[in-house]
């Protein structure tokens, strides 16, 4: 079997196309998922038990769990899952690709979603080109489903061809002769196959090679099956790679859950592999176990015409190859049951420890300052407490909210002094992350307070609630004010605009200004929250009115310098448009101040 350097290069680009898909994908989802979609995935997976049959259904239909686990990671970079919810549907999919298995050892063939790919990009071209925002983006979703699966087959074809050429594994069988040592060989095989073919299905194919050559016997293959479980989830990890940290902790929390069932396997191995054959054996076509040793004693020249289906066969040889069929039915049954059993038996004894597994990723994989999420702190979408601690609980979700907005503007200010180009598209893009997440806390903490507003509520309580509502509104133009600013900076350098020394120092007063006024504004909400008195508002007005007098000042000295030419018109409009857009923050933050102090003042 020849590899040269060109079908290395495919490989790579194979996985080039599958990680792009991905992007795409998420990327998509996070522009067109609605509220809706959101409940649908919530109700989907509200409990344990029916998160893992929403993993067992879709697996089941799409046939892979490798596609199953790489959606899941897109939802949970989405922000459409949680981590627990994101875990109990992976433990589904482990279930759900068993029943390709069975496909295999009872029809022969896989149906492949790959197929679908081409018509599915051929549906996403309209709406990619579409003027309409959501139509386009649902066209670039589909695109990044359609090459998703585009890549995974290209990858499964890409890697050296161990299916269609078993011989070069012949060496394995030195190795079969060492007992448990020999298990935990074969496990590390199976693992490694699976890596490199990137499919647990067509890992399973090369190992009922292996066995039906007689390499290898039926507890070495389950072994083998075993590997396959922990090496699928590599699709995941790589998948996570340009994932948020929430993705990568469910990727990583699906190998953790399959290393687990593997361990707990490996101890109570030799009794559950007798008890495998003897329901198959039992109950099905015969027993698994005698596969390899019936291989070996038909000779190369007789295996080589009961396996040629245009020979012509005596009758003793269709006996022979009747009894063949039999034992491989019998050994595809056996790991097909073995793979399943071994399934179902772990997703139940792992569903109960969720919460530790969720434990354990997110102290292997800490959130860096880095990483934002617009997942909630204290509130949780469809759950309500009480209604006082839901009014609290939504009071301390809106602090969180206020210091994500006043660390975007301490961003965008990074982005007015970033020079290096690489650097400026990165923080460019870490602002429009921000502004994305204040859009979604803005949408989940209205919709959640709006449900504790629909209980019964005091009159004092019911204010309170349509107060915060205002609050948030006006935090939530704070972030758009933030997310202007940035984009009239790019402009500016796209456009390459130099200010002058004069110029550049107006800009710094105004943004100390305004981070002076979100600094005061967060003392302010943090006076309410622990003092529980009125907070005095005076500082907040006075830095207000500095704000509103320092850019009527820069407004007259702007028209002042275009008429000496100081600076050309143009260059005015983007420097007049920063202290305007800092004007106009400074405006939200005192109207947060102000209705926040209302809300105290009903108490």
């Amino acid at each position: 079997m020849n590899y040269s350097f060109l079908d290395l290069l495919t490989l790579i680009g194979s996985l080039g196309l599958f990680l792009y898909g991905m992007k795409l994908m998420s990327e998509g989802l996070q522009k067109i998922a609605g509220d809706k979609l959101r409940s649908v995935l919530t109700a989907m997976t509200k409990n344990r038990v029916i998160g893992l049959f929403t993993g067992l259904l879709i697996t089941a239909i799409i046939q892979s769990s490798s596609a199953t686990t790489v959606m899941v990671v897109s939802f949970v970079n989405a922000g459409l899952l949680t981590l627990t919810q994101s875990i109990t549907v992976i433990m589904g999919a482990n279930i759900g690709t068993t029943i390709t298995a069975w496909i295999i050892s009872l029809f022969g063939f896989k149906v492949s979603m790959s197929a679908l790919a081409l018509p599915i990009i051929a549906v996403s071209i309209p709406f990619i080109f579409s003027s309409h925002n959501k139509r386009k983006s649902f066209g670039e979703f589909l695109l990044g489903f359609a090459l998703l699966f585009m890549g995974l087959e290209l990858l499964k074809k890409s890697v050296p061809d161990l299916q269609s050429n078993p011989e070069i594994l012949a060496f394995l069988t030195q190795y079969t002769g060492y007992g448990f040592g020999s298990v935990i060989i074969f496990l590390i095989i199976g693992t490694i196959l699976t890596v490199v073919v990137q499919s647990s299905s067509a890992t399973m194919a090369v190992t009922l090679i292996m066995c039906g050559k007689g390499w290898i016997p039926f507890e070495l293959a389950a072994a083998m099956v075993l590997g396959e479980n922990v090496g699928t989830t590599i699709t995941a990890n790589i998948a996570a790679i340009p994932a948020n940290v929430s993705a990568k902790r469910t990727a990583l929390s699906h190998f953790i859950f399959n290393i687990f069932g593997v361990i707990w396997m490996l101890l109570i191995f030799f009794p559950f592999i007798n008890m495998i054959s003897g329901i198959v054996n039992e109950y099905g076509p015969g027993d698994p176990t005698k596969f390899s040793a019936f291989s070996m004693g038909i000779d190369a020249q007789t295996m080589s015409l009961i396996n040629n289906p245009k020979a012509v066969l005596t009758p003793d040889q269709l006996e022979l190859k009747s009894q063949y069929d039999a034992c491989q039915l019998s050994t595809s049954y056996g790991l097909s049951l073995f793979h399943t059993m071994f399934n179902i038996i772990n997703s139940f004894l792992m569903i109960w420890f969720v919460k530790v597994i969720a434990k354990v990723v997110t102290f292997l994989i800490p959130q860096k300052s880095s990483d934002e999420e617009y997942r909630l702190t204290y509130i949780s979408a469809g759950l309500l407490s009480t209604s006082e601690l839901s009014i609290l609980q939504a009071d301390k979700e809106i602090d969180i909210y206020a210091k994500r907005c006043v660390k975007m503007f301490d961003i965008v200010r990074e982005l007015y002094d970033e020079r290096d180009p690489d650097k400026f598209d990165k923080t460019y893009e870490t602002v429009q992350k921000y502004e994305r997440i204040c859009d979604r806390m803005e949408i989940e903490i209205a919709n959640y307070l709006t449900k504790v507003a629909e209980g019964k509520l005091s009159d004092k309580s019911k204010k309170d609630v349509h107060a915060m509502l205002r609050v948030i509104s006006e935090i939530e133009s704070i972030g758009d004010g933030c997310n202007n600013i940035s984009n009239i900076i790019k402009r500016k350098r796209n456009d390459n605009i130099e200010y002058s020394e004069e110029m550049h120092t107006r800009v710094y007063a105004m943004f100390d200004l305004v981070q002076k006024s979100l600094d005061e504004m967060m003392l302010v909400l943090h006076k309410t929250d622990n003092d529980r008195k009125v907070p005095d508002i005076k500082k907040s007005l006075d830095i207000e009115q500095e704000i509103n007098d320092m850019r009527s000042k820069y407004k007259m000295q702007n028209a002042t310098d275009v008429k000496e030419r100081k600076y050309t018109y143009p260059i005015s409009v983007t420097y007049m448009d920063l202290i305007s857009e800092c004007e106009k923050v400074g405006d939200y933050v005192i109207n947060v101040v102000e209705q926040y102090c209302e809300t105290k003042e009903m108490k």
